[in-house]
């Protein structure tokens, strides 16, 4: 997982919990599920598994955190 500036916080695990909107996750990251591994409250909603490879791009339906796919 790689950091940017703005929106993206921190890496995951070192954030306050469900603190962060906008992930950037990396091909090494799939298949991509929220909450990810490393999450504080990895039991905060049940485990959703994100189809992110067609478009770049995909929202949690349960808690709203965005993700973006880096290559």
């Amino acid at each position: 997982m790689s950091l940017g500036t703005g929106k993206i916080g921190p890496r995951v695990g070192q954030e306050t919990p469900n603190s962060q909107t906008i992930y950037e996750v990396t091909r090494a990251d799939l298949p991509l599920h929220c909450p990810m591994n490393g999450m504080r409250l990895w039991d905060s909603h049940p485990r959703v598994y994100l189809p992110i490879e067609k478009t770049g791009r995909e929202k949690c339906p349960y808690c709203g955190t965005e993700f973006i796919l880096k290559d």
